[in-house]
């Protein structure tokens, strides 16, 4: 199943009655770090979303909870995740499309998660709403509301690495870091308490994955570049960012290159929050 969906084939399925379902995953951390009632795409999504999109709100839908160690966006349970999915309207086998406003960097959360469950017929709109706009296809106000699927969360389909997998991850193989470059390096952490990298990562922010208007690079481009950063189809491969949002566009980055990778759902804000583990600063991996 193709990764991508360029919009003109989206609007000819939606115009054609043959429309896959449409996820809308619009989100910001700044926003949603703002305090209670702080829009976090909602708003946004009222205002104006691809006809038939479902609102997936990532904060409650796309991450569970737990203490400061496990992240700031652990994976949620199957049950949970089970639950999402039915009030999406999904139904197991379902063609789904996911997109946002920031080049798929929150939408590839939920394309990764959704592949995790078990569903292998999911996309990313290509470039997501500023390409559908750009285009001239048409959108839809107010909220839809699906009637309640049927899916069924089987989690296992996405190799994924705990906390004390990572630091043998690093050392044995590639460990990418898809945050940006700056707070790679421990210049600055808006964040999490403690600012750098772990030792051994190598800095690949995600959003060189994207062009200027926010469209993933050519395959070809990408897997150029992931080779330069020492990606090797022989050799395992894993991600982290932040809270394990961005990480999850990184491997769908790597697997539109041809590469497969795990990733660390608890990232930065896990380790950073274990005081015994070591923290990596500059601009080089580091000991491992």
């Amino acid at each position: 199943m193709p990764i991508l969906i360029r919009p003109d084939e989206l609007a000819a399925r939606i115009a054609a009655g043959t429309a896959p379902r449409i996820l809308d995953v619009r989100w910001s951390l700044t926003a949603s770090r703002a305090g209670a009632g702080a829009p976090v795409g909602r708003d946004a999504y009222l205002a104006g979303h691809l006809p038939g999109a479902v609102f997936v709100d990532l904060e409650r839908e796309l991450a569970g909870s737990g203490p400061a160690g496990e992240g700031r966006h652990p994976l949620p349970g199957e049950a949970d995740f089970t639950a999402a999915m039915r009030r999406w309207g999904l139904a197991d086998g379902d063609e789904i499309v996911v997109m946002d406003d920031l080049g798929n960097q929150s939408a590839a959360r939920a394309w990764w998660l959704l592949r995790h469950a078990g569903q292998e017929r999911v996309r990313m709109l290509d470039g997501g709403l500023a390409a559908w706009r750009d285009a001239g296809h048409p959108l839809e106000t107010g909220d839809v509301a699906p009637a309640p699927g049927t899916a069924t969360a089987q989690f296992g389909a996405m190799p994924v690495i705990a906390l004390d997998e990572v630091a043998a991850a690093a050392a044995d193989g590639l460990l990418l870091d898809a945050r940006a470059g700056e707070r790679y390096r421990g210049e600055t952490e808006p964040v999490d308490p403690v600012a750098g990298h772990i030792p051994g990562a190598v800095s690949a922010p995600t959003a060189a994955n994207l062009d200027e208007t926010g469209r993933f690079l050519p395959a070809e481009v990408l897997r150029e570049r992931f080779e330069r950063l020492g990606v090797r189809a022989d050799a395992g491969i894993a991600a982290y960012c932040g809270s394990g949002v961005t990480a999850a566009h990184e491997i769908a980055a790597l697997a539109i290159a041809g590469f497969d990778a795990a990733l660390f759902p608890g990232s930065w804000s896990a380790w950073s929050n274990h005081p015994e583990l070591p923290v990596a600063t500059g601009p080089d991996p580091g000991a491992a």
